[in-house]
């Protein structure tokens, strides 16, 4: 197998955005330090990806908190609605 990976990092490279941020001195000198082999553009890339990800399953979390949040009225509810189905289960 032939490997591509500086083409595909050149392509990656070709199809980004150049953007201007100010980062915290601390931030980036934690990016420096943990960049590794590759550009601190792509390692904030990769953490920026991450964040991303975090932020978008904590407000899946959330909102599934709230779907699932049941108020008393509803547990009535729900209970009745096991009971009836017991029933029919009984009877076939």
């Amino acid at each position: 197998m032939k490997d591509n990976s500086k083409g595909a990092i050149a392509m990656r490279s070709a199809l980004r955005k150049t953007r201007s941020f100010s980062l915290d001195p601390a931030v980036l000198s934690e990016v420096e330090r943990t960049k590794g082999t590759v550009s601190a553009s792509e390692r904030v890339n990769h953490l920026l990806k991450y964040a991303l990800e975090q932020e978008r399953k904590a407000n899946l979390y959330k909102e599934s908190a709230l779907f699932f949040a049941d108020g008393p009225e509803e547990r009535e509810e729900r209970r009745a609605f096991q009971k009836a189905s017991l029933k029919t289960w009984e009877r076939e």
